[in-house]
Formats: C-alpha cells, sequence, structure tokens
C-alpha cells in the first residue's frame, strides 16, 4: 500500500458517530469499520443500536453507547465508554439531527422550533464540548458535524431546520479558529436531497397529497438530476476524518449534485 493510499485509511484511529443507527449514520461506522477504526455508535433508541452493531460487529471493533443528542449527561458517558474500551479519541462525527416540524414559520409552536433547534445545534454542540479534551490529549483530531445545503439557502416551510443548519456551519467555523491551533479539524458536511427516511418525511410534510410529485421537482432542480445516497455522504465523511484531509479546516463540504450551485 503507497503512502497516498495509507493516509485515506483511518486504521488504529478511535471514532465517534451520534446518529448512527440512522442511513447515513450506519453507513460512515459501516465505511470507518471497513477502512480499520475501531467505532462507538451512538443513538437514542437501545434497540436501535442494538440492531446496527449487529449488522456491523463482523466488520471489527464497535460498542454503542445510548444518548439523545442534547442530554449531556448521556453525551458525556458516551465519550467516557469510548476512553474506557478503545484508549482514546481520534474522530468525532456529529450526526445526530432531525428534519422537525415541517411548517410556515408563523404556524410553529415555541417548542417544535426549540425542539429542532436543541436537536440539531445544542446537540452538535454537546458532542464537540465533551470530545475536546480527548481530542487535545490525542494531540490531533477531526471532527466533522453534518449540517446541510439547509447551511447556506432557505426554504419554505423549514425554519427551524433552516435555522439549525446555518448554526451548525456557524458552530464549526469557530471551533476550526479555536481548535486549529491543537491540530484538531473541524469542517461540516453539507448534503443535498439525500435518499433515505429523513428526506421522505420532509416531502410527506411539505406535499401530503402528492410527495411523489415534491421529489420529481427537486429532482428536476439538481444538475445531477437525482437523489444522492447514504454511502457516498459516507465516502466523504471518512476523507474528512481520514490523514488525506491533514489541512481542510473551518469549512463546509456540498455533497448534493450541484444543487447550491444552481
Amino acid at each position: 500500500m503507497n503512502s497516498d493510499t495509507q493516509r485515506q485509511r483511518l486504521d488504529g484511529k478511535v471514532a465517534i458517530i451520534t446518529g448512527a443507527t440512522g442511513g447515513i449514520g450506519e453507513a460512515t461506522a459501516r465505511l470507518f469499520l471497513n477502512l480499520g477504526a475501531k467505532v462507538m455508535l451512538v443513538a437514542r433508541s437501545a434497540d436501535k443500536l442494538a440492531g446496527t452493531r449487529g449488522r456491523l460487529e463482523s466488520l471489527g471493533e464497535v460498542r454503542e453507547s445510548v444518548s439523545e443528542a442534547a442530554d449531556e449527561a448521556g453525551i458525556a458517558a458516551a465519550v467516557n465508554a469510548t476512553l474506557r474500551q478503545f484508549g482514546g479519541l481520534d474522530i468525532l462525527v456529529a450526526n445526530a439531527g432531525t428534519e422537525g416540524v415541517a411548517k410556515p414559520l408563523e404556524a410553529l409552536s415555541v417548542e417544535q422550533f426549540e425542539s429542532t433547534m436543541r436537536t440539531n445545534v445544542t446537540g452538535v454542540w454537546l458532542a464537540m464540548k465533551h470530545c475536546v479534551g480527548p481530542l487535545k490529549d490525542r494531540g490531533r483530531g477531526s471532527i466533522i458535524a453534518l449540517s446541510s445545503i439547509a447551511g447556506c439557502i432557505g426554504f419554505p416551510g423549514l425554519a427551524p431546520y433552516i435555522a439549525s443548519k446555518h448554526a451548525v456551519y456557524g458552530l464549526v467555523k469557530t471551533a476550526a479558529l479555536e481548535l486549529g491551533p491543537f491540530n484538531i479539524r473541524v469542517n461540516a458536511v453539507g448534503p443535498g436531497p439525500i435518499d433515505n427516511r429523513m428526506i421522505q418525511s420532509i416531502e410527506l410534510q411539505l406535499a401530503p397529497d402528492d410527495p411523489a410529485a415534491l421529489r420529481a421537482g427537486i429532482e428536476a432542480s439538481i444538475p445531477m438530476r437525482r437523489y444522492g445516497n447514504n454511502e457516498e455522504v459516507a465516502h466523504l465523511l471518512a476523507f474528512l476524518a481520514s490523514d488525506a484531509a491533514s489541512y481542510c479546516s473551518g469549512s463546509i463540504y456540498m455533497i448534493d449534485g450541484g444543487y447550491v450551485a444552481a
């Protein structure tokens, strides 16, 4: 294996992946294990975590820890479990998130707005907060937060989601400035429409009478004329987690088929 190929692998690295039972989360865990990483799966459902681990454990060293994204005690416990099990930490993928409720902004309740912000923003911040110390102890590391094309554009009916994903990118830029001197890179990934549960929920909420027509309209606005898939996002996350991305920090990397460029 040549040195360039080796830099793209994750051999011996330890990763925490939040939202690990979702489509992108599980695809990322699978790829990380195939690339040689040890993985701590974090999600809120013990049953789903057990199922995800069962599908992945033949691939390498994988463990799970139950926590809501915005439960500080739970996130701290997941990080501590990672350190006990694997002896350190190299990578955080702050992937846990929700699409929330799709409504016009004047129809939203405070609870609906704050619920989305709590999961998508407070949850990302808490994961970062509790991983900084172990990453500093390692002397290097990579933090990757899942933003979205929603972190760069607006979209009618999705005010809480759009606001939350803009906030994630703000967190990433600030963290990159704070942690760069410690050789910790911080980046965001901005998926466009990805063919999984979340986009199906958004389609059904925005166009309950004909979600297929909405999908067709969205696909027509994407230069590549299709939705992406979970595995494509996982490959971008793996690049940013690897030493091949050693000078990448403070940016949002779009994976959207050209949607934002259109």
